[in-house]
């Protein structure tokens, strides 16, 4: 597994550049005995099984460009395992496939690996919620922060710009013009309101003006807001509909789109939990059911089907120079990964 692992590491793979190892992936799930379709860049492949199928989902693509192993080789020290991509999510891939290699089961399997996660999944949703259709259960191997620790629901995530034009003036006649960065400053202040409850608004960058002796005719920022329910997003919508200019003159722009919905934790939910948490119990694990305020490709399915995430290696450091896995994880992932498939509970 820490072969493999140092494999997928070492080929590089950021997001529109996977098909090497796209190519590699595909070859491990044939030797699963699966039936593999490549649809675009990503892959669906299939085993035969009884019963509604229990669906699978990882990510090959990564946020590291092509050449930061120079930088940040793989390399292990101790239980660690560092190197860009290790937790999110490529020993979530090894462990995918040595836990359907364990589990020799009976059950009907379908499993998605995409190449667009980590820029929201916006090519491949369209598979990810075809695969869904008819599925028992969804089981991500994102990555988790605790060994004990798996993952029922996830916040959502909407990206929005927020443009807004003035008016350019002379800096030493500023009543002469409408300043955007001004009324940007103000609609800002309006975003960061909308906090509360586990909502969180985050801006990210802020673009403006021309020069420092000019009335800034227009200024931006890019947002994120994260909501736990689809009950906030609605709220939260209705909001940033009603966003308006504070200053006469000042024109408002919103565009954007919700990312990815919120993964909601649900009766069904708690039926796989339950089934997991006996399995862990078997292995000397008291599993968790926690959240996050990240999204995954879970969110895109949780409308369908019951979803258990978080089910990859255990580690820190996702998208950080630090990133890593603890290799005593993989085993017992895989283990408890295999499992569940054998018996989900649903």
């Amino acid at each position: 597994m820490i072969e493999l692992l140092r494999e997928l590491v070492e080929i590089e793979s950021p997001t529109g550049d996977t098909a090497e190892i796209q190519v590699r992936v595909e070859r491990e799930l044939r030797e699963l005995g699966a039936r593999v379709e490549v649809r675009g860049d990503h892959l669906y492949a299939e085993l035969d099984g009884e019963g509604a199928p229990l669906l699978l989902l990882g990510h090959v693509d990564t946020v590291w460009p092509r050449g930061t192993l120079d930088r940040l080789p793989f390399r292990v020290e101790g239980d660690r395992a560092y190197g860009p991509g290790t937790y999110d999510m490529k020993a979530g891939l090894v462990i995918l496939f040595e836990g359907v290699r364990r589990a020799r089961t009976v059950r009907a399997l379908r499993i998605v690996v995409n190449a667009d996660e980590e820029i929201g999944s916006l090519g491949s949703r369209p598979l990810l919620e075809e695969a869904a259709t008819g599925a028992a259960a969804a089981l991500v191997l994102e990555g988790s922060s605790d060994r004990a620790h798996v993952k029922t629901f996830r916040k959502g995530i909407g990206r929005f710009r927020l443009r807004v034009r003035g008016l350019a003036a002379h800096a030493s006649t500023p009543q002469e013009g409408v300043s955007a960065i001004h009324e940007l400053a103000h609609q800002i202040l309006d975003l960061y309101d909308l906090q509360g409850s586990g909502v969180t608004v985050s801006i990210g960058t802020v673009t403006g003006g021309t020069r420092e002796n000019v009335v800034a005719a227009e200024a931006e920022a890019v947002v994120d807001v994260r909501v736990p329910t689809l009950e906030d997003r609605d709220r939260l919508e209705a909001a940033l509909d009603e966003l308006g200019p504070h200053l006469p003159g000042a024109e408002v722009e919103l565009s954007g789109r919700w990312t990815r919905p919120p993964l909601v934790s649900t009766e069904r939910t708690q039926v796989l939990f339950e089934a997991a948490r006996e399995h862990g119990r078997e292995l000397g694990l008291e599993l968790e059911a926690h959240g996050a305020a990240g999204g995954s490709d879970g969110n895109l399915v949780g409308h369908v089907v019951p979803v258990l995430d978080g089910l990859g290696a255990v580690g820190a450091g996702a998208h950080a120079d630090d990133e890593h896995v603890l290799i005593s994880s993989l085993d017992e992932r895989a283990e408890l990964l295999a499992r569940i498939l054998r018996d989900p509970g649903v």
